[in-house]
């Protein structure tokens, strides 16, 4: 008795670094992108200083899911739940890093003059931060329904990407003087579609913990 409540106790502290830990990489998202909408170079720079929060929480999780295989040798649906967070954590850790990598390239053209209206980049981080934080719920009250509704609307970033690509290389083209500044903002577009990407991966561990099932590379 004493050996499963330990366990679900850790467990539990497990899910909530997990929950944590999804919370400052969205933060971090949804403040690179109003700090590139709003060229507001103190909050890039502040995404770019918690980063190392994100990645010493990446540290602890890993010490965590380690010491529960090792001590606690769970089964089942636990063990899935284990190897699942294993694999989320690098996950978010580099979701992470495109916010820094968004950060960045907000503080480049913040002393630049102003491009153009960024409303479909804006849509394009509200959709991916909406779909992170859907598949973080979704994990943690194992919903796989839910996981597998969400794999279906990475479609929905993806043509949004290939419209902002379009229309700024055709930008380039027409106005050359722009190039280097639309070449950026094709960076972050591109950070914006891996995120969708690393969202589903999200997803796709969801499944597996609740259902035993590989859905990967199944499409």
């Amino acid at each position: 008795m004493e050996f499963h409540r330990r366990l679900d106790e850790e467990l539990d502290a497990l899910r909530d670094r997990v929950l944590l830990m999804g919370g400052k990489t969205e933060a971090a998202l949804q403040r690179a992108m109003y700090a590139l909408a709003e060229r507001d170079s103190q909050a890039a720079r502040e995404v770019l200083e918690g980063d190392d929060r994100v990645d010493l929480l990446e540290l602890e999780i890993d010490r965590l899911c380690i010491d529960l295989l090792a001590l606690r040798q769970p089964a089942a649906r636990d063990l899935r739940f284990v190897v699942a967070v294993a694999k989320i954590s690098p996950v978010l850790e580099r979701i992470a890093d495109h916010a820094c990598n968004i950060a960045r390239v907000a503080l480049d053209l913040n002393d630049e003059p102003q491009l153009n209206d960024l409303a479909e980049l804006t849509l394009m981080a509200d959709i991916a931060s909406r779909q992170l934080r859907d598949a973080l719920d979704a994990f943690t009250h194992g919903d796989a329904a839910r996981a597998r509704s969400l794999i279906n609307l990475d479609d929905e970033i993806d043509e949004l990407y290939d419209r902002i690509f379009r229309d700024l290389i055709r930008l380039m083209a027409s106005d050359p003087s722009t190039t280097s500044r639309a070449a950026r903002l094709l960076f972050v577009a591109k950070h914006l579609e891996r995120v969708g990407d690393y969202v589903t991966d999200i997803c796709e561990l969801t499944v597996y913990m609740t259902e035993a099932e590989f859905i990967r590379h199944s499409n």
